[in-house]
């Protein structure tokens, strides 16, 4: 399985939880927060790939940036905004 099928997966499985038990799922507990409680672990989590990459360390910038990427998927969907959204942005910026 690609990357990108990966990211796929993971973007699914956080839109079935909207609206799921926030006891039974850490996913659907932070959508229940609300995007200002999940933007602040995207910035936690944005600091500590920062502080791995200062030190240097490779095997926890990749875990720590693996957790940036969930909290950044999950805020997307707390916020109704598509990958595909973000994609155009990207677009839009190349010219």
């Amino acid at each position: 399985m690609s990357a990108f099928a990966h990211l796929d997966k993971l973007i699914l499985t956080i839109a079935s939880r909207v609206g799921g038990d926030p006891k039974l799922s850490h996913t659907a507990k932070l959508l229940k927060r609300g995007p200002a409680r999940i933007a602040k672990k995207v910035g936690e989590e944005g600091v500590e790939v920062a502080i791995a990459a200062a030190q240097n360390d490779r095997a926890e910038v990749v875990a720590e940036s693996a957790d940036l990427m969930f909290h950044l998927l999950v805020l997307w969907q707390a916020m109704d905004i598509k990958p595909a959204d973000v994609m155009a942005e990207l677009e839009r910026r190349e010219t």
